[in-house]
């Protein structure tokens, strides 16, 4: 489906506040940063998107089902800085003049980014949804932490196993930033790392081994003790470093997106990935093609292109970083291209875990 291309890697940006009310959260499972009131770890499942576009044929005739399944409607989230001209909560401090480029891989020589993700392996599986949006939290929780190391990386399977959003046929990224700040925290991807597997997926391994996707305690964090030949096993951690959102919503339109990333950070937003396939390299400026939200990626800053004499967003995508420039690509901004300034979604972090509890190697006095 893409090709193995070499490029210059394209950076990021950060961004502005949110409409929702502040209330930071705390977890029983370790301390966090900051405190504040506990929350429980039980969890009711979050409702899977129940809306589904037509799916769109791509470059090679084949059909592609849309990936993006709204189960929000993004209307009652959306924040507008224009308009209400607000600035409630900022990770970088107001501004009143955004730059005619930014990125939050350097900001006076220092990289926000964290990791560089593929949502097809081992498996293909249609969680653009939660990487778009997990990617975008971590950076944020970068930003917040002043690119301290090591960086902290949140486990999209936990996401997919308990469908906090959806599933490996697609999902709805709003929808997961609203199932964590409901559900209280998601866990660090050391103890449930990504296996491109939900309950639901038909793929082969996944059905396979389909108790390891649901939502069950050992499969929100676990830990295994020895080779089985040896008669081990794994167990669950209950008490696992986590981090936790204070706010989450949604922002349209060129210059709240760019509000929005500058003072806060990446957002992850919607695009037609029918016409990116096959992206190589350079500024794509494609006006005429359809605006069809089918795919959800990061949006982590913004540019200036000369030759064009345009703007142009710097996206990061979740297929690898053999795919486009390093696993990003450039879309000229302010026009609606492709659809990516229609469903924009962002979270605030809340706290992370810094001192962890002391959990064995098996994980026995954890369990």
């Amino acid at each position: 489906m893409f090709r193995i291309l070499s490029s210059f890697l394209f950076l990021i940006c950060l961004s502005t506040t949110t409409k929702t009310t502040l209330a930071t959260t705390t977890i029983q499972d370790n301390q966090l940063e900051q405190s504040s009131p506990a929350v429980g770890r039980q969890q009711s499942s979050p409702a899977v998107g129940r809306q589904q576009s037509s799916p769109a044929v791509g470059r090679h005739g084949r059909q592609q089902q849309s990936e993006y399944i709204p189960s929000l409607d993004i209307e009652d989230y959306l924040t507008n800085y224009t308009q209400t001209n607000t600035n409630t909560n900022s990770l970088r401090g107001s501004t009143n003049d955004l730059p005619n480029a930014f990125t939050w891989s350097n900001v006076e020589g220092v990289n926000y980014l964290t990791k560089n993700l593929n949502q097809h392996i081992p498996v293909y599986c249609g969680s653009c949804w939660a990487h778009g949006s997990i990617s975008a939290l971590a950076d944020r929780i970068k930003i917040a932490r002043k690119a301290q190391w090591p960086d902290i990386n949140l486990s999209i399977q936990f996401i997919l196993n308990c469908q906090m959003g959806g599933s490996c046929n697609g999902g709805d990224h709003l929808a997961t930033y609203k199932a964590i700040k409901e559900y209280g925290s998601i866990p660090y991807d050391d103890c449930m790392v990504y296996q491109a597997c939900s309950s639901d997926s038909k793929e082969n391994q996944c059905q396979e081994n389909k108790r390891d996707f649901e939502c069950t305690a050992i499969n929100k964090c676990r830990t295994c003790d020895t080779f089985t030949a040896r008669g081990g096993s794994c167990y669950p951690i209950m008490y696992y470093p986590n981090a936790t959102i204070a706010e989450y919503g949604a922002v349209r339109g060129v210059q709240d997106m760019m509000t929005e990333i500058y003072k806060n950070g990446p957002i992850a937003c919607g695009i037609n990935a029918a016409e990116i396939d096959e992206y190589q390299s350079g500024v794509a400026n494609l006006p005429k093609k359809l605006k069809t939200i089918n795919h959800i990626i990061s949006v982590v800053g913004w540019g200036y292109d000369t030759n064009l004499d345009k703007q142009y967003w710097i996206i990061r995508n979740s297929w690898g970083s053999y795919w486009g420039e390093l696993g990003f690509m450039r879309l000229v901004a302010g026009e609606n291209q492709l659809g990516i300034e229609k469903t924009c979604a962002y979270a605030i972090p809340g706290n992370w875990t810094i001192r962890n509890v002391h959990c064995y190697e098996d994980g026995s006095n954890c369990a």
